[in-house]
């Protein structure tokens, strides 16, 4: 692992910070790299306020969004919500639904099959909504790209609002209108916002447009904050303000489907990595396994026992996609094996059979292990899909797009895309993906790299420091939980390994005479030996709080050790 320690904020600017606010170097050093330099950023930070979120009409076509909805009610049209089959798409599906449903009948949702159309708008949910007399349809966290079947749907005079965040290509689809903060054209305040956190825009335009106040929106806050988890989106701006007060809803008044998947859960308050590891995982489950449209019934259920047998199956359908993800991870390792390719610069595997639903999992297994830009194909129809996913700093976005004469469509973000092409275009892809990775990724991009925030002293954590420590959550891309450096330091003898393998390490450790805390490093059994005999180490960590029987303690979570 490369340990990147970060610049140190000038001291002028930390003392500055530390007067304002009263507050120890180590905070105002945090708070200086997360961007904060002064008391109304640091009241901004520690107390995010709903009244903080910008005005939704500032986004480009907004207005013609709301009108054209406006006018459909007034039409009594029906309006089709359609939207993409995981975490993201079905959120989005089922806040705008259901906001609409509020107060208009004539609406209905559609998600594509992952199997039979694919990724994003389809033809078949086009002839879906003429054949049962839509005409307008919202498309959410998707659409930006789809230039012919909006062209398509308007031949049969089925107008579309596009709500996206992936970034658009130089043509935009001719739709009534195309909400997308990365639009070039687009000055709205905060381009970060994921596909649930646009349509959350589109509501909250028409809930002001009714009269309603952000208030009465809240209750979909816990839609919102579980797309942001989801999705990997920076928890800066108003993703935060988001994630925070969905956060809330969640541990406090969920809706029943979400009540209903984290009810077996024992933790008191659930956190962004809870949302990422518990709920998330279910709700991308059924567009995997079985079909996205079950996440929606589950999110739109208002009655808790029929929404907790919803959440039985989709539990079953997780429970199938693990197994799934293990078996063609080892197949995937095996290939890798085989076509003696553990020296490359790029992983790119195809085998027809593996499991659509689960080929962007096993994409971030195999980074993890190999750590470089990693493509999964299998057979779909008559062509190739894959899932893309990246390491950190490299855009595997531009890669495809120098790669694009080889794909039949792709689309995506930085760290993950989706993309198809032709059989045929396999090999001489693999070979150009491969080329370009090569030519433009800097060497040390393919060394797993921690990032420091600084380092510390075990007589620095105290409880006004954990407790000032918390009040940074949520913690997300843009605000990662902090990683701290602390050196010369020691087991005090009883370090052992945990686990079925022995993978991991418990420690219990000090740093000269300093109160002493429990440590656990996962991953780390072989490193017994390096800390074994009060040998001193340098170690990187994270800070956490474990409650056990009501009692709460502190606990390191390392990442890294050296000598």
């Amino acid at each position: 692992m490369r340990w990147n320690l970060k610049s140190k904020p000038k001291k002028e600017k930390v003392l500055k910070l530390q007067s304002e606010l009263q507050v120890d170097e180590l905070i105002a050093t945090l708070l200086l790299q997360r961007g904060v330099e002064n008391y109304d950023q640091a009241k901004t930070f520690f107390r995010p306020s709903l009244d903080d979120l910008h005005n939704p009409y500032l986004m480009k076509d907004m207005d013609k969004a709301v009108a054209r909805i406006e006018s459909a009610i007034a039409n009594e049209e029906n309006i089709l919500v359609f939207g993409d089959y995981d975490v993201d798409g079905t959120t989005a599906v089922s806040l705008v639904s259901s906001y609409l449903k509020s107060y208009y009948p004539n609406v209905a949702t559609y998600i594509p099959d992952r199997y039979d159309e694919g990724y994003g708008i389809s033809y078949k949910g086009i002839d879906f909504a003429e054949d049962n007399e839509f005409t307008l349809i919202i498309a959410l966290d998707c659409g930006i790209k789809s230039i012919d079947h909006v062209a398509y749907a308007n031949a049969k005079n089925i107008d579309f609002i596009i709500c996206d965040h992936h970034r658009p290509s130089d043509e935009l689809p001719n739709a009534v209108a195309v909400l997308d903060p990365k639009r070039e054209d687009c000055y709205y305040p905060y381009d970060e916002l994921c596909g649930c956190g646009v349509g959350f825009k589109l509501v909250q335009a028409l809930a002001e447009h009714r009269g309603q106040t952000i208030e009465d929106l809240v209750l979909y806050l816990d839609l919102v904050a579980t797309a942001i988890a989801a999705d990997i989106v920076p928890i800066t701006g108003e993703n935060r303000i988001l994630a925070k007060f969905g956060l809330e809803v969640i541990n406090s008044n969920p809706r029943p489907g979400i009540k209903a998947l984290i009810q077996n859960v024992k933790k008191k308050i659930l956190t962004i990595t809870d949302v990422v590891f518990i709920i998330a995982p279910r709700i991308n489950a059924a567009g995997r396994i079985k079909h996205g449209n079950e996440a929606v019934a589950l999110l739109t259920e208002y009655d808790l026992d029929q929404a907790e047998q919803f959440a039985s199956e989709i539990e079953q359908h997780n429970t199938d996609r693990k197994g799934l993800d293990k078996q063609i991870t080892v197949e995937a390792l095996a290939q890798i094996e085989t076509n003696n390719e553990k020296e490359n610069f790029t992983t790119v595997l195809y085998k027809e059979n593996w499991h659509k639903g689960v080929i962007g999992i096993v994409a971030s297994r195999l980074t993890e292990t190999y750590y470089r830009p990693t493509i999964v194909f299998t057979k779909s129809g008559d062509k190739l899909a894959a899932s893309a996913r990246s390491v950190k700093d490299f855009d595997v976005y531009n890669a495809l797009e120098a790669c694009a004469e080889h794909l039949e469509q792709f689309g995506g973000h930085m760290y993950a895309a989706g993309m198809t092409l032709k059989e045929e275009n396999y090999l001489v892809f693999k070979d150009a993906f491969e080329n370009e990775v090569k030519n433009t990724i800097s060497p040390e991009l393919l060394i797993p790299e921690i990032a420091v925030d600084t380092e510390i002293n075990f007589s620095d954590i105290n409880p006004r420091f954990i407790r000032l420590l918390s009040q940074f959550e949520p913690f997300g891309p843009g605000n990662m939980t902090p990683t701290f450096l602390a050196k010369n330091i020691k087991d005090t003898g009883y370090a052992k390994t945990l686990g079925k393998d022995e993978e991991h390490l418990k420690l219990f450790v000090k740093q000269n005479n300093s109160e002493g805390f429990a440590a656990i490093a996962f991953n780390h059994g072989v490193n017994l030996e390096m800390v074994t005999n009060h040998k001193p180490f340098e170690s990187l960590f994270c800070i956490d709080e474990n409650e056990f029987n009501g009692k709460v303690t502190v606990q390191l979570r390392i990442k890294d050790i050296k000598n």
